[in-house]
């Protein structure tokens, strides 16, 4: 099923735990280094690098792009590495999480609580998850390399529910 994450944003609940997913639109990418770094900014009232209200993060850190191309390899980074961040992401107004792997029950719970949903990415395929990435611009924390955070419109990401706004979960099937 082809999905816009505008159309996401409007229904969350569209999608169900299990379903598979083309997803086009904006994403950003975050691992561990920058969820730290937006956490202390929240913290201390300072502005975060873009707007956390129904944004999609990817935790992916893309390898450099080869001349001519958009980006380098883009696969997932496994989600439970930034799982003691996601329920204070997610009060913030993030709807969507793209990773790989299970996530711990509180994580779970935030997802059910703030209506949120988590897709996961086919680990090991980079290179073909690159070829959905249009566009691609660094946007903050340059100097954590490939944890920076980048600004990707993906198109036709191939993606499966996880973990749905209502918590049904793949992992409980």
């Amino acid at each position: 099923m082809k999905i816009d994450l505008l159309d996401l944003v409007l229904n969350p609940k569209m999608l169900k735990a299990g379903q598979r997913i083309l997803l086009s639109g904006t994403v950003y990418t975050a691992r561990d280094a920058a969820h730290k770094r937006i956490i202390d900014m929240l913290d201390s009232g300072s502005a975060v690098p873009f707007n956390l209200k129904d944004a999609a993060i990817y935790y992916c850190g893309p390898s450099p792009a080869k001349p001519g191309a958009v980006i380098g390899a883009c696969g997932p980074t496994t989600s439970s590495r930034m799982d003691i961040f996601t329920p204070r992401i997610l009060k913030e107004g993030v709807k969507f999480l793209i990773g790989k792997g299970t996530r711990s029950e509180s994580v779970v719970n935030s997802i059910e609580e703030n209506s949120v949903v988590y897709l996961v990415a086919t680990g090991g395929v980079a290179a073909l998850l690159s070829k959905t990435v249009k566009k691609a611009a660094l946007i903050a924390f340059e100097d954590l390399g490939p944890e920076a955070i980048y600004k990707l419109e993906v198109e036709d990401m191939p993606l499966i529910v996880a973990i749905d706004s209502d918590g049904g979960s793949v992992f409980k099937l």
